[in-house]
């Protein structure tokens, strides 16, 4: 159904910048997690087989098991301010905004949404309208493509301006695995690793798994993966044996993309790899799957097995490198919109806002 909402003759447009990451439930605890958990996993973007047999299992056997457990592995990354995800969100937004603003002069606004929990996609996008947006960019904070991340927001997004009358521009940002100031953040963040600690045998990407049959089926990230470690690794100049790609965050039995990191670690130090250094390129900032699942978990399996070292190289999270690397990723997809153009001038803008109410109000309008 379509809203009625007004037109306000006069209002000055802007440009709305919105952010989006995965999510996480709202606190750590067994309700707050079967609530998220059986938004995202009722995705058909992320779990594509039959919606009735998936709906039964979800339902009958997952929502009934994982909650608790999952429940108390958030507790052990959880902070004061919430989850690690959501923290570094808005503070990459904040960081974001205040560089815009110096930029553009007040007319381009920020904000962030999770793509499943709060806040939502919804909220965010009504904000944004409510502030002026006539043009929207929209950011997935996921480098690298994949129907289960990037689509998703694009489904969210649509879903919720199918509700508007007005509809703005819009533009969306589907990757940036290979952009050069982000392979340069990321090289920058394992060379201060490096300055610190002494650098392990092998440099391993470890990346969030998907099924090899969407893989198989036409989506590009295992490609997109690839690529950003191979650039990062030409960038440090390391010999192609220093460095491995992974997947992580299996779930389910079917085969996902390989090699599977947990069952890698477990194998190197038999092979003389006992030193390593490990990063997450596929997560804009730490969370659960980085702070736990790698840095905790797979650590203890790297050790178990016979390793020494095991240094985690945290995400790019609101680093000044990483602040700037987003912003130039938003400036270079704002091209052509007004605020980019030559001689754009605010001031000149509020004044025809202002003369165009006047001459709105003269012919009768309302509002």
């Amino acid at each position: 159904m379509v809203e009625k909402t007004g037109h306000l003759h006069g209002a000055q447009e802007k440009l709305g910048i919105l952010l989006v990451n995965l999510g996480s439930p709202d606190e750590p605890t067994p309700a707050a997690v079967r609530r998220f958990l059986a938004q995202f996993l009722s995705d058909p973007r992320v779990i594509e087989i039959n919606p009735v047999l998936w709906w039964l299992i979800l339902h009958g056997i997952i929502l009934r098991v994982r909650p608790g457990k999952v429940a108390k592995v958030y507790q052990q990354v959880w902070t004061d301010s919430g989850s690690p995800l959501l923290y570094y969100t808005r503070q990459q937004t904040q960081a974001i905004q205040k560089k815009l603003e110096e930029r553009f002069r007040g007319h381009v606004i920020a904000d962030f949404a999770m793509t499943y929990g709060n806040p939502s996609i919804n909220t965010a996008l009504e904000g944004l309208r409510k502030a002026g947006a006539r043009r929207l960019l929209i950011l997935p904070l996921y480098p690298q493509y994949s129907s289960t991340t990037t689509a998703a927001v694009f489904d969210q997004v649509t879903d919720v301006l199918k509700t508007w009358r007005w509809l703005p521009d819009l533009r969306m940002i589907n990757q940036y695995h290979d952009h050069k100031q982000y392979i340069q953040a990321l090289a920058n963040s394992i060379r201060k690793q490096w300055q610190d600690n002494e650098p392990g045998q092998l440099l391993v990407f470890s990346f969030h798994g998907i099924p090899k049959r969407y893989f198989d089926n036409g989506d590009p990230y295992f490609c997109h993966c690839q690529k950003t470690a191979r650039l990062v690794a030409e960038n440090l100049g390391i010999e192609d044996d220093r460095w491995m790609v992974v997947f992580q965050s299996r779930f389910g039995r079917e085969e996902w993309l390989q090699p599977y990191c947990s069952e890698t670690l477990a194998e190197l130090p038999g092979k003389g790899i006992r030193k390593i250094d490990i990063l997450c390129p596929g997560f804009a900032a730490d969370c659960l799957e980085t702070l736990e699942e790698i840095k905790i978990e797979n650590r203890d399996i790297f050790i178990e097995a016979g390793g020494e070292t095991f240094n985690y190289i945290p995400c790019l999270n609101d680093s000044e490198d990483h602040i700037d690397t987003i912003c130039e990723v938003l400036t270079a997809h704002m091209f052509g919109w007004p605020e980019t153009m030559p001689g754009w001038d605010a001031g000149e803008l509020a004044v025809e806002a202002k003369k165009s109410r006047e001459r709105a109000m003269a012919m009768g309008a309302k509002k």
